[in-house]
């Protein structure tokens, strides 16, 4: 199991422990799913945080599994995230050092997001000639706004955390070891009753979106060319 479980004064984390980057592969996708359940299952753990063993939060998928058959990769991501989002417990996001596709896509699945300065920041499936496929390009604009996002997804370009500061991505950006504060962001929103926030229930806000998607739409197929993801 690449995904290991341990519980810390009532809060239950799940490290993911897949080097060199925790590539989201089968066995970690399932060991944070079993992870998910032992927590809501044991009435002493009131959260949960999600981090990322070494020195990655995530890199994202594990590109060994493209070519993988669908029938034999559940759990998929999508459905990692929604077992994440149907969580009775807040689920909080411990990142550092690298949040990167799939990677960023699990930490927008959960509740909350606290990250170490200077970890990097990125949907970089467009270099690839493919698009974020767990949600990430719903729910990006729905935390940074819709411009920032689009940059992002179009780009692949990786962005520090503290760039976001002041957003809804991150509730809280450390110095230091990120973990000992994920956990005591998670005891603190354990005191209050649930539901607790989901991105997915944030709206997109822009004075202008359509104008503005149609603008970014000519002004990428101009520069896209050969590169179909864009």
């Amino acid at each position: 199991m690449t995904a290991q479980y341990q519980v810390q004064d009532g809060v239950a984390v799940i490290t993911l422990d897949n080097p060199p980057v925790n590539g989201l592969g089968y066995s970690t996708r399932l060991g944070i799913v079993e992870g998910m359940t032992r927590a809501l299952d044991d009435a002493a753990v009131k959260a949960i945080v999600i981090t990322g063993a070494g020195k990655a939060f995530s890199g994202g998928a594990d590109i060994r599994e493209f070519n993988t058959p669908k029938a034999t990769q559940e759990p998929t991501l999508h459905s990692v995230i929604r077992v994440i989002e149907g969580s009775s417990k807040p689920v909080v996001a411990a990142v550092h050092s690298v949040a990167m596709g799939g990677g960023l896509e699990l930490a927008l699945g959960c509740n909350y997001r606290v990250a170490s300065k200077g970890a990097q920041i990125a949907l970089p499936e467009v270099k690839l000639g493919l698009l974020p496929g767990a949600g990430g390009t719903q729910r990006l604009p729905r935390v940074i706004g819709l411009e920032a996002a689009a940059n992002m997804i179009v780009s692949g370009t990786a962005v520090p955390s503290e760039k976001f500061a002041g957003t809804k991505l991150f509730d809280e950006i450390v110095d230091g070891d990120v973990l000992p504060a994920a956990v005591k962001f998670a005891q603190s929103v354990a005191a209050a009753p649930g539901p607790y926030p989901k991105v997915r229930d944030l709206k997109v806000r822009h004075e202008n979106a359509e104008g503005f998607l149609g603008f970014a739409k000519t002004t990428v197929g101009a520069m896209a060319k050969n590169f179909p993801a864009r």
